[in-house]
C-alpha cells in the first residue's frame, strides 16, 4: 500500500502545469455532479454572473468560472483539446507564458461576456445565465498558436491542417454561435480568442504582454508559501559583462535562439527543423 501511495505521489509530482489544471477541473467537476445528485445544488459561487451587481460580490468568479463544468462532454472535450494544444504550446515556449496565455484568456472571456450583457439591451441576448467552462482559456491558446506560426500543421485524423485554418474555423463557429441558445459562452469564446491574437501579434513584435499578470501571479504564489526559518545566505553573483551577468547573457542568448527557431517554424512548418533545433525546443519547453 505504501508503494502504490509513493507511486501515485511520484507520478502527481511529474505532471506539467496543464496536466495538473486538467486534474483539477476533472475533480471540481466531479465534486459538482456529487453535490447535485446528493444536494440538487450547484457550485452557484464559482460561477461567472451576467449582472455587474452579483459580480461585485464574487469577484474571484472571473477566474473559478473556468474550473467548473457540469455536462460530462462539456468537460471531456475542454480538457481533450487542452491536453493537445497545451503539449504544442510547452514543447516551443515557456510554461509560464503558455499560462499566462491560458489564464488571461479565461479573464477576457469573463470580461468580454460580463460587458456585452450590461451594455447591451437585455432583449438582444437571450437565454443567458452564468459562465462556466474553460473554453475561454483553450480558445486564447489555439488563436494564439494560429496567429503566432500560422503555417505550422496539425495532424488531424488523417490528414495535416495549416494552424491559421483552424484558428478561422474557430472564430467563425464562435461568431455564428451568437445566434444560438448558448450566446454568453460563445462571446467568452471570442474575448479569449481576441487575447489570444493580441498576445501572438505583440510577441512577433518583441513584447510579451503577460509580463505583469505573470509578476502578479508569482506575487501571489508567494503569498501561500511557507516562510522558511534558515537564514538567508548571499551568494556572490556572477561575473558580469556588456552590462549583464553571465545567468543573464543565457537567458538571452537562449531565448533568442527559441525566436530564430520559430521564425523557421513560421516560415517553413515544423518538418523543416533539423533533429537539433527540435530536441532544443522539447528542452527549452520543459525548463
Amino acid at each position: 500500500m505504501t508503494s502504490l501511495s509513493q507511486d501515485i505521489q511520484y507520478k502527481l509530482k511529474r505532471l506539467n502545469a496543464f496536466e495538473k489544471i486538467i486534474g483539477i477541473n476533472v475533480v471540481v467537476f466531479l465534486i459538482s455532479l456529487i453535490l447535485f445528485k446528493a444536494y440538487g445544488t450547484s457550485l452557484h459561487w464559482f460561477e461567472m454572473p451576467k449582472r455587474f451587481g452579483d459580480f461585485i460580490h464574487q469577484p474571484w468568479s472571473i477566474f473559478t468560472y473556468g474550473f467548473v463544468h457540469y455536462g460530462f462532454w462539456h468537460v471531456a472535450l475542454n480538457m481533450l483539446i487542452l491536453y493537445f494544444i497545451s503539449q504544442m504550446m510547452l514543447n516551443l515556449f515557456r510554461t509560464k507564458m503558455a499560462l499566462n496565455v491560458y489564464f488571461l484568456g479565461i479573464l477576457c472571456g469573463g470580461l468580454a461576456f460580463l460587458l456585452v450583457y450590461n451594455l447591451f439591451p437585455q432583449s438582444q441576448l437571450k437565454n443567458v445565465g452564468t459562465l462556466v467552462g474553460a473554453s475561454a482559456g483553450v480558445r486564447a491558446l489555439i488563436i494564439f498558436l494560429s496567429a503566432y506560426m500560422p503555417h505550422k500543421e496539425a495532424r488531424l485524423m488523417t490528414f495535416n491542417i495549416k494552424l491559421w485554418y483552424i484558428g478561422v474555423a474557430m472564430v467563425v463557429i464562435d461568431v455564428l454561435g451568437l445566434f444560438s441558445l448558448n450566446q454568453g459562452g460563445y462571446v467568452a469564446h471570442l474575448g479569449g480568442s481576441l487575447l489570444g491574437y493580441v498576445y501572438a501579434q505583440q510577441l512577433s513584435k518583441g513584447k510579451d504582454i503577460g509580463k505583469r499578470f505573470e509578476s502578479f501571479m508569482n506575487k501571489v504564489e508567494g503569498w501561500f508559501k511557507p516562510k522558511s526559518p534558515l537564514k538567508t545566505v548571499h551568494r556572490r553573483k556572477s561575473k558580469s559583462f556588456a552590462g549583464h551577468n553571465k545567468e543573464e547573457f543565457n537567458e538571452f542568448t537562449k531565448q533568442k535562439r527559441i525566436d530564430l527557431i520559430l521564425d523557421k517554424i513560421g516560415k517553413s512548418g515544423y518538418e523543416s527543423l533539423t533533429q537539433e533545433e527540435k530536441s532544443f525546443l522539447f528542452k527549452a519547453g520543459k525548463d
